[in-house]
């Protein structure tokens, strides 16, 4: 069989419906909304809306890390978007994140609501409300901030750059596949080296850089990220490995892995969680 022609970028490019892989059904090149729809607001102060994604939570788990330590005024409502059906293109939603990502969260506790999108400016937003999991010393400050925005930063090519083209994309492109997967290890790299000088990747305290990275790269390291964990060869980050059990085996990192997840183990997926008493305890 002759090889295909290599493909060639037209002078200007068009949408093509049919392309996108997995998510093809809500991929478009526009922002904004496709339906009119309100979101529901329940009884606490704090509205969550999200989805289970890395990505979503994060905050659920610094909401729950909160309650902990009893902060009361922590206490929220999670709205499950799928984001696999369209939900986050709502107009109710777009409203309140006007890029149509999770997660989003409007906070009701005082006369105006507030919203807050993206998930690094929601964990900075409710760890300076609450004062909590955000060292107030300027070094440790900066570290901690450093580190978060590195999340942030580096996230996009471990999950739309290899996980996208490891796991979702319809074709397996080697080259695709062999840049991502150096740059996924690099990171990979860049905080086992950090972790084998501190106890969490700030300091000595557990913070939101802790909370940020967990659901990214201790899923990673544990095998529950793309089921990427031997291609990747997981088991040579030895400091990464001990870090994510540490902050696994914390009771609000699993309650808040919970929330808003679905397509996981019934008795543990958590779609919507407006109560402490959600998650079955007492």
């Amino acid at each position: 069989m002759a090889d295909e022609p290599r493909y060639s970028p037209p002078r200007v490019w068009e949408w093509k419906r049919a392309s996108g892989g997995r998510f093809a059904a809500i991929n478009r090149p526009v922002s904004g909304a496709t339906h009119e729809a309100a979101l529901p607001v329940g009884k606490h102060p704090l509205q969550l809306y999200s989805m289970g994604t890395p990505n979503g939570v994060k905050v659920t788990i610094l909401l729950e890390e909160l309650l902990q330590a009893g902060f009361t005024g922590a206490e929220y409502d999670a709205w499950l978007i799928r984001i696999d059906e369209g939900d986050q293109f709502s107009s109710g939603f777009v409203a309140v994140n006007p890029n149509s990502k999770i997660p989003a969260m409007v906070d009701r506790s005082g006369g105006t609501p507030i919203r807050i999108f993206e998930s690094g400016a929601i964990l900075i937003y409710l760890a300076e409300k609450f004062g909590a999991f955000l060292p107030t010393d300027p070094a440790l400050r900066a570290e901690c901030l450093s580190w978060l925005f590195w999340q942030v930063g580096s996230a996009p090519f471990l999950g739309g750059g290899f996980g996208h083209f490891y796991a979702y994309a319809p074709d397996k492109i080697e080259y695709a596949i062999d840049r991502y997967a150096m740059e996924v290890k690099r990171q990979l790299d860049v905080l086992d080296k950090r972790l084998g000088e501190t106890e969490f990747v700030a300091g000595d305290a557990y913070t939101i850089a802790d909370i940020a990275l967990w659901p990214w790269y201790g899923a990673l390291v544990e095998g529950r990220l793309y089921e990427a964990g031997e291609f990747l060869g997981v088991q040579d980050y030895a400091n990464v490995r001990r870090w994510a059990q540490a902050v696994g085996n914390r009771p609000a990192v699993k309650r808040g892995r919970r929330v808003n997840r679905t397509g996981g183990d019934p008795g543990e997926d958590l779609r919507e969680r407006h109560d402490a008493s959600d998650f079955g305890v007492d």
